[in-house]
């Protein structure tokens, strides 16, 4: 393609968002509301948990109130946006909007890859060496580690932006999508873009894939670990192990089937995309308490004291 195609430099984009049924947006629009205020909710309350309860000051649940953090913060990336244009007509986004938008969606991506990689890593530490597990993941080494994934995880996405900003586009501007990603967003520019997609794939889909295998066989070696070696707190480390196998799955499934392929348009991406966009972070706090008898109790203990100083409040008020 000539260079005076490029003249015209592309300063919005239009999103088509899920569906053109104004009856099937609002429906959407209540239950992605509904999802966004459980994910908040059930974060919050593990952050607010882990930090207040003496009990779960510990090297996993610090970990846990990490990942739970990183999950709303994936989330406020792109449902609060889905969320307006659900109720708009035109459904628009600048270009540097929707870059800045790529990028926090990969920053926080691949920060929670890693940290799941950290999680798996505490577990094996804690059934390995259970009596040298406090000295080697102590405090300083947790910092570390999550700093690590942060750090990670803004490498990942400065690689994928770089990538993008340099290709030229002059249109179209239509994005089928609900937010902004690498797949739809380079197929928009005005060039061929063939050896961006293999630098993408290998970025994003192959890395992925690699970290999903290891942490699928971690876990294996940890659960033959624990059903051959453990014989006091089995069942709480099948749970734990179990609880963390599931948001391993729910994550980095979806994420292999959009990112390890060639970028062309499947009918099932957008609910691809929604599982570990929208979904995942509201289930792994759902995950995480239901699994976890430790956890499920500091959540009772919690909302136990948060009620009982609501109620002498009040009774001290009627005095």
């Amino acid at each position: 393609m000539e260079q005076e195609n490029y003249t015209t430099t592309v300063k919005i984009f239009f999103l088509f968002g899920f569906t053109e049924s104004a009856m099937l947006q609002y429906i959407l629009f209540t239950t992605f509301l509904i999802i966004y205020s459980m994910t908040w909710l059930g974060n919050v309350t593990i952050i607010t948990t882990v930090i207040t309860d003496q009990q779960l000051h510990k090297p996993m649940y610090f970990l846990l109130g990490n990942l739970a953090f990183i999950d709303l913060s994936e989330s406020s990336v792109t449902l609060p946006k889905m969320l307006w244009d659900l109720l708009s007509e035109v459904k628009t986004i600048s270009f540097w909007g929707c870059i800045t938008q790529m990028f926090f969606f990969h920053f926080t991506g691949g920060a929670v890859s890693i940290l799941l990689i950290v999680m798996a890593l505490d577990r094996y530490v804690a059934l390995h060496k259970p009596l040298q597990y406090l000295k080697i993941m102590n405090h300083n080494i947790l910092l570390r580690l999550v700093a690590g994934a942060w750090i990670v995880g803004f490498v990942h996405s400065v690689v994928q932006v770089a990538l993008v900003i340099q290709l030229p586009f002059c249109g179209p501007n239509f994005l089928d999508n609900f937010y902004c990603d690498v797949p739809q967003v380079i197929k928009l520019a005005c060039t061929d873009v063939y050896v961006v997609e293999l630098l993408m794939m290998s970025n994003s889909g192959l890395l992925t894939i690699l970290i999903f295998i290891a942490l699928i066989v971690s876990y294996a070696v940890i659960l033959v670990k624990i059903r051959t070696h453990i014989t006091e707190g089995k069942h709480k480390a099948f749970s734990t192990c179990g609880a963390q196998v599931a948001v391993v799955s729910i994550h980095f499934v979806p994420c292999i089937f959009v990112y390890a392929r060639p970028f062309q348009k499947l009918a099932v991406d957008k609910a691809m995309s929604s599982l570990y966009t929208v979904i995942t972070p509201m289930l792994n706090p759902i995950i995480y308490t239901l699994r976890n008898t430790e956890m499920k109790n500091a959540v009772k203990r919690l909302l136990s004291n948060i009620f009982l100083r609501r109620g002498s409040s009040q009774l001290s008020l009627l005095s």
